[in-house]
């Protein structure tokens, strides 16, 4: 117990420097100007909204940075006076507290099976499913180049080239992947990167080619809330079930039980 504890541990610093080295290579956005779609989405939103990337900044770090007036958690809803809101954060990455709940708490021992992470950005749940799980073979799908060149530095430099591949594509020329994967993980995938008719066909291109019985789907926001504002002829009753998940495995008293919540585990029928 004292030496798989020590492991798990070992793992999550392994992880933490991964962060650290990523932070140390990205503005403090964590976005690239070549993500034009999404940059616009944000600006566009109603309310002012900040991209701050979970797995590279947890709260604490958060709450340095707005020390340091490098970042802010609100802003002048009347330029000058003190009437202030909160920001809307967003965050196109699990943090380190979800990446460690999905795979030692939401999936199931994955030893020979294959992963496929949509849209697998910066590659926190690549990098996580290689030190917390047995995956045979981690797959990350990347429509951004240059987030494909950040994920293949991180791979050489910790070691991971024998379980880890990145694919530089969109999902919808990935058929033969989606097909044998196993366990297929979409975090906050298409809405800030396709416009509502590119989803839809995105997400029908998934529903037709993640079929194999009993493989696994994680979605965060849950699949009725990601298809609920596109026209698609997705019947998710016949596609897919439910699990139902314990997000009370954490009693430490500063867990965001709100994101946990957030991610959702199908079984497919």
């Amino acid at each position: 117990d004292d030496f798989d504890e020590l492991v798990v541990s070992n793992n999550d610093v392994v992880l933490k420097n991964i962060a650290e080295d990523l932070r140390n290579r990205l503005p403090i956005e964590a976005m690239f100007n070549s993500e034009h779609q999404a940059l616009q989405k944000i600006h566009q939103h109603p309310l002012p909204m900040i991209h701050v990337d979970a797995f590279l900044y947890d709260d604490d770090f958060v709450d340095s940075l707005c020390e340091e007036g490098r970042m802010s958690r609100s802003y002048c809803t009347e330029c000058g006076s003190y009437k202030t809101a909160s920001l809307e954060f967003i965050s196109h990455s699990f943090s380190l507290m979800e990446l460690k709940f999905l795979y030692q708490h939401v999936l199931p021992d994955l030893t020979g099976k294959v992963v496929v992470d949509v849209g697998s950005r910066l590659g926190a749940v690549l990098f996580a499913g290689y030190l917390y799980s047995s995956a045979s073979q981690l797959y990350g799908v990347e429509m951004n180049a240059d987030f494909c060149q950040l994920q293949e530095i991180m791979i050489t430099k910790y070691q991971f080239i024998d379980r880890i591949k990145v694919v530089h594509a969109d999902i919808c020329t990935q058929t033969s992947l989606l097909q044998k994967a196993d366990v297929v993980v979409m975090n906050n995938v298409f809405e800030y990167f396709l416009d509502r008719q590119e989803q839809a066909r995105a997400w029908e291109f998934i529903a037709c080619n993640v079929r194999k019985r009993g493989s696994l789907l994680v979605t965060v926001p849950s699949l009725k809330e990601s298809l609920s504002k596109l026209q698609t002829d997705i019947q998710l009753s016949q596609w897919v079930e439910e699990m139902q998940l314990n997000y009370d495995v954490y009693m430490e008293k500063d867990v965001d039980r709100e994101a946990l919540e957030q991610i959702h585990l199908y079984k497919i029928l």
